[in-house]
């Protein structure tokens, strides 16, 4: 059975500790970060123990290309979303294959080291975001609707589930939600007719959906992933969306209106979160556990689609995925290196 908890491991192996927490009934999910890496190999050593401790476990990471990639040592560089937005307004089927490619070898790579789904693409615009920027495919939900489509058709066709992040949009806040409060005062209106564009067209090819650590003041005092207005009312009710929501990481500094890991976890999964992250902070996610211990778990069916099409198959010092994936890797990493 899958909990409401995805949380972190320190290093490269497990360690006691973790194997007693993966054990624990509300632990769902684990997120790798760089420090778990070190070559492809010993990532799918990691996570072939980690399923060996707790077989339903779901395997993420944060593997969307430039500048976020977690995956580097052994595995294909991949560029910034951004780029194949700057190509699409010169070569736009040139940027729609090579999006789809993208995304395909980005799943293939991840899949084979045993990690189930990337947190992937991005849906946000490229506005005037700190953390955004190039992370997005282009400064408009048209642009960003027709490449992501491409991207997740690559991911799906690897046996990867697709989830859009930062609903209903965080590149039109200025802040970083890691560390600062993040507030966006315009009107839903407004938001719904720029930002929420790429999440609404796209939502057929979605499997889970983020929301934003942002604060929509003119709609709701709650950051998004604490918001029943925009977690019931408009993704569920309105919009009719049926997947997976995952908080952004709550130990975020602008998850702090909701008090401590405890008090957060259990906002985002009172407002409808299927799964909550407590990230890089173990003594938070023990918190976060503990309050959420009594709670029942959560919709199980609907976490299963996350599951990620795992080769069997034994990686050694050379990581080679057969043709296709050689020829694509030279593909992206060729587009990469001519920017």
């Amino acid at each position: 059975m899958i909990g409401a908890l995805m949380l972190d491991v320190a290093a490269t192996t497990l360690s006691q500790e973790d194997i007693e927490l993966l054990h624990t009934p509300q632990v769902g999910g684990v997120i790798l970060f760089g420090r778990n890496i070190e070559s492809p190999a010993q990532v799918r050593a990691l996570t072939d123990h980690m399923r060996q401790v707790r077989p339903d476990l779901l395997i993420a990471v944060d593997q969307e290309g430039g500048r976020v990639q977690r995956l580097k040592q052994g595995f294909s560089a991949l560029p910034a979303m951004g780029r194949f937005g700057e190509l699409y307004l010169d070569q736009p089927q040139r940027a729609i294959e090579l999006a789809e490619q993208c995304g395909w070898l980005m799943a293939i790579e991840t899949l084979a080291v045993g990690i189930d789904f990337s947190f992937a693409p991005v849906l946000d615009i490229n506005a005037i975001s700190d953390v955004i920027g190039d992370r997005a495919f282009a400064n408009n939900c048209a642009d960003i609707s027709v490449l992501a489509a491409a991207f997740m058709r690559g991911m799906r066709r690897a046996g990867m589930a697709t989830t859009g992040k930062h609903f209903p949009g965080h590149g039109s806040v200025k802040a970083d939600s890691h560390i600062a409060a993040a507030i966006d005062s315009r009107s839903y209106e407004q938001i719904y007719a720029t930002d929420m564009q790429s999440f609404i067209k796209l939502q057929p090819q979605l499997d889970a959906l983020m929301p934003a650590h942002v604060i929509y003041d003119q709609v709701d005092p709650n950051p998004a992933g604490f918001s029943t207005f925009w977690i019931q009312k408009i993704l569920r009710a309105q919009l009719q969306f049926d997947g997976v929501l995952f908080s952004d990481d709550l130990s975020m500094q602008a998850a702090g209106i909701a008090g401590n890991a405890d008090a957060r976890i259990r906002a985002a999964l009172h407002a409808g979160c299927d799964m909550g992250l407590v990230c890089n902070d173990r003594d938070a996610a023990r918190l976060a556990l503990a309050a959420i211990a009594d709670l029942p778990l959560p919709n199980q069916a609907r976490l299963e689609r996350m599951r990620g099409k795992i080769p069997a198959l034994v990686i050694g010092e050379a990581f080679d995925l057969g043709a296709e994936w050689a020829a694509t890797k030279h593909t992206i990493e060729a587009f990469k290196h001519s920017l």
